[in-house]
């Protein structure tokens, strides 16, 4: 998996104490992203998701896995498996796209790999980062169109349901 970086024992990633995995590769291009270096597909580094399991496993503080990016529906495969991994561990996971849900469910009727990260994800912050949007003052999202969704009652419903 091409990774921009890991971070262990994130606070502003979601809820707790976080392994945080910057996908590498968007493109969306979003004019005031937050983590521009992260756009080029064959930039960062090669990772093997093996290993990335084990040191997301190694401490026994972290509380959940979040899947950041760059695009991490871009390399759904490996971050489903990261997921999954996180998932059986009694981990939650958290997934930061920049597309919408309703772009996801359309996505995920050609690309299985989509569905299964959507469905390993429990909460979903969705949609691309609007620079006029912008607010210091949201919670784990960086513009006001962007929304905290609990991926599992989503999913379920067929429609987006915001984390309650």
């Amino acid at each position: 998996m091409r990774v921009a970086g890991t971070v262990q024992d994130s606070i502003v990633d979601g809820p707790g104490f976080r392994y945080v995995v910057f996908a590498q590769g968007c493109p969306h291009r979003c004019e005031g992203c937050h983590n521009p270096e992260t756009r080029e597909p064959d930039g960062g580094t090669w990772r093997d998701v093996a290993g990335i399991i084990r040191e997301m496993l190694s401490n026994p503080l972290t509380d959940g896995l979040t899947l950041s990016g760059g695009e991490p529906f871009a390399q759904a495969r490996d971050c489903a498996e990261l997921a999954e991994a996180a998932r059986n561990a009694g981990l939650n996971v958290w997934t930061y796209s920049g597309y919408t849900f309703e772009e996801l469910l359309a996505k995920s009727a050609s690309e299985p790999d989509a569905l299964r990260l959507l469905a390993a994800t429990d909460i979903l912050v969705d949609g691309r980062f609007v620079l006029s949007e912008r607010s210091l003052d949201l919670a784990f999202r960086g513009s006001r169109n962007q929304r905290v969704l609990d991926a599992k009652r989503s999913l379920a419903s067929g429609a987006a349901v915001e984390r309650g």
